[in-house]
C-alpha cells in the first residue's frame, strides 16, 4: 500500500494508455494531453485497454518514478466512457489506493469526505 498525504493531486488519464510507453511516452501524456505538469508533484495514472495494468507517473524531486501493478484475476474500474474517450479523473490519495487494490467504484462516485478548509474550521468554531 503507498501511504501519501490527502493533499497531492492524483490525475486519471481518461481513456486508455499503451502500457509500453515509458518516462518520455508518459511525460508526453501528462504534458500534452492532461495540460499538466509532470514535475508539479502529482500522481498520473495510466490504465491498460483490458485494465489489467496500471502505471503511476510521479516526480519525487530529484526524478521520475514508474509502478505499475498487473492483475492476475480480475480488472481495475474503468475510468473512462463507453466510447474510451473521456476526460481526466481526479482522485484522492485515499481513492488511489482503493483503485490499485480492485475497488471498482473508484471514479463513479466519491469515497472520500470533502477536504476541509480553514474557513470551514473557521465556522465550526462559531457553533
Amino acid at each position: 500500500m503507498i501511504m501519501l498525504p490527502r493533499t497531492i493531486e492524483v490525475w486519471a488519464y481518461g481513456q486508455p494508455a499503451d502500457l509500453r510507453k515509458g518516462y518520455n511516452g508518459l511525460w508526453g501524456l501528462v504534458k500534452n494531453e492532461l495540460k499538466r505538469d509532470p514535475l508539479g508533484g502529482g500522481l498520473f495514472l495510466f490504465v491498460n485497454v483490458k485494465r489489467t495494468g496500471c502505471k503511476v507517473l510521479l516526480w519525487d524531486g530529484t526524478g521520475l518514478c514508474i509502478f505499475m501493478k498487473k492483475l492476475e484475476r480480475g480488472r481495475f474500474a474503468q475510468l473512462w466512457d463507453a466510447t474510451g474517450a473521456g476526460a481526466p479523473v481526479q482522485l484522492t490519495s485515499s481513492e488511489l489506493s482503493l483503485f490499485i487494490e480492485g475497488c471498482m467504484l473508484v471514479g463513479r462516485k466519491s469515497l472520500s469526505p470533502a477536504a476541509l478548509t480553514s474557513k470551514d474550521l473557521a465556522m465550526a468554531d462559531r457553533v
